[in-house]
Parts: C-alpha cells; structure tokens; sequence
C-alpha cells in the first residue's frame, strides 16, 4: 500500500493597503489571526496563520500593504511586503474594484517576476458591476498577464473557497515545516499588543493611531486567569494627554474593549492594565524598532 504524500506551502497575501488582505487571511485560516480596521496601514507585521489536516499544512502570510515610505516603520512594513515575494509556494496578490490599478508599479513590477504561482484576487466585487468587473479583469490581464484572475468578495465570503481549492491544487509535495498543533509563528503577548492597537485604531482620530505601538510588560498566566501589563507607547507628550483623556476615560475605554476580545481570543478571564508612555520619535527609532519586532534580532 502506498504512503500517502503530504502538501506544505507558504501562500503569501500582498497588496495595496485598504484591499481586504487581513478579512481574506482570517477567511482562509478560519481564526481571527489578523486585526481588521478601516484605516490604511493597520497590519504592520508579517503575520502567519496555518491551516492544517492530516496530510496537507498551508501556511499563510498576511503583509503590510504596500505604500511608500516616509519613516523607518514603513521601510520595515515594505521590507515584510517584499520578503513575502521571495518565499512563496504561492503568491496571492490582492486588489478591489476601487483601487488605482497601477499604484506602486515597482513591487508590481516584482510581482511579475516571481517564479510561483500568482492567483489575483480581484476583492469587493459586490461594489461593481458585470461591466466593470469585466474592465477590471482586462486590465489586470495586461499588468500582471501570468496571474490566474479570481474575483471574490471576502467580507461577504463569496468564491473564498474556490480560492482555497486552487490553493490546495498548487501547494507543493513536502513534510509539513511547523508542528502539526500550531496555529500562527507568534507568541501569545503578539496577539495582545494588536488587539490594543486595534483598539485604539478604532477609537482615536486623525494621526493618533498611526503613532501608538503596543507592549506587553507582563503576561502571567494561571488555571483561570490571564494577568497582562500593556504599555501604549506615543511619541509626544500631547499625545499622551489625548490617549489618557479626561479623568482617564478614553484609556479606560480602549482597555475595556481589548480585554472583551482578549478573554474571546483565550477563552480565559483575563485581569488588564494599560499605561501610557512617551517615547520621543519611536517610529524612526532603530532600536526601539528592533524591540517592537519590526526588525531581525
């Protein structure tokens, strides 16, 4: 009787900001592994969910949207876009039907180039027509001709399994490459500081969001319940101000959000502090960069 083979693969997610990457990844995982606001620029990190059976593991990889850098923190962001484009068994490159079809010509320019397969995923076709989604699909024929073109709505979770059909179909005989248990690459304390970030993406305004990051301090963990210290980290002082808010209001208000969803996410009762600190131009800061995960140890 023949053994039967096992199919592993890394199937990278990259895009514009703002195309529906992280809804598609949490699709595909079916776990909530990626943050998911509507602001530009809320995945910073490479961020790995694995999806796993008995004789197949896929590894996917959600990334930053592609933009162009204007700090440190968006040299790295791009830096984990384009890694993406290097070690994929297959590449998924995500678009909608709103987008500038072709912004950041240069990564597109990249993406022609790879050697894997490449599945283009036109998203939000519900906001469209047969007509326009017909436009849309020429267009992308001529860019990125090599593609396979797949139109989806991943909101609304239209064709997302025929993308995980196509995926499975392209994934490469090989032993899987983590534990068979594992469900992401990151620790614990990774998925806190998002569920924070993202927090506080949806409750402050204007450039507040982008200049907070999240550390946890401590995260002591017992039969029945989760103790965690979190530092939200500014860079100006009157930032500070606006982040703590009246008598504390708004911070208290962010915690109590996070702590709902972390409790969700560990299915534990979990005891949250959050304090604020300043740290004068993190953003830009090589060191503190390194801390937060943002560069290679």
């Amino acid at each position: 009787m023949t053994e039967k083979k096992h199919k592993s693969g890394f199937v990278n997610i990259v895009g514009n900001p703002n195309v529906g990457k992280s809804t598609l990844m949490n699709r595909l995982v079916g776990e909530r592994i990626s943050i998911i606001t509507s602001k530009a620029q809320t995945t910073r990190h490479r961020i790995m969910g694995i999806v796993n059976t008995d004789d197949m593991q896929i590894v996917y990889s959600d990334t930053p949207g592609v933009l162009q850098p204007n700090y440190k923190l968006q040299e790295s962001m791009l830096n984990f876009s384009q890694s993406a484009l290097g070690d994929a068994d297959v590449l998924l490159y995500v678009t909608d039907v709103i987008e500038t079809i072709n912004k950041n010509e240069d990564f597109l320019q990249r993406v022609n180039k790879v050697e894997c397969p490449v599945l283009l995923l036109i998203n939000k076709i519900d906001l469209t027509n047969q007509g326009g989604l017909e436009e849309r699909v020429a267009q992308w024929n001529e860019i990125l001709p090599a593609a396979e073109i797949i139109p989806l709505s991943a909101l609304s979770d239209f064709n997302v399994d025929y993308v995980k059909k196509r995926i499975v179909s392209l994934v490469p005989d090989s032993p899987p490459y983590f534990e068979k248990d594992a469900l992401t690459d990151k620790p614990a304390r990774f998925f806190v500081t998002e569920i924070i970030r993202e927090k506080a993406l949806l409750y402050y305004q204007k450039e507040i969001p982008y200049s907070i990051e999240v550390a946890v301090e401590l995260f002591k963990e017992s039969d029945n319940m989760i103790h965690i210290k979190a530092l939200i980290i500014v860079e100006r002082e009157s930032q500070k101000g606006i982040v703590i808010g009246h008598n504390g209001q708004a911070l208290k208000k962010v915690a109590a959000m996070a702590r709902k969803d972390i409790e969700r996410f560990f299915d534990k009762k979990v005891f949250l502090e959050v304090f604020v600190k300043v740290e004068k131009d993190w953003r830009n800061h090589d060191a503190l960069l390194k801390n937060f995960g943002y560069r290679p140890d």
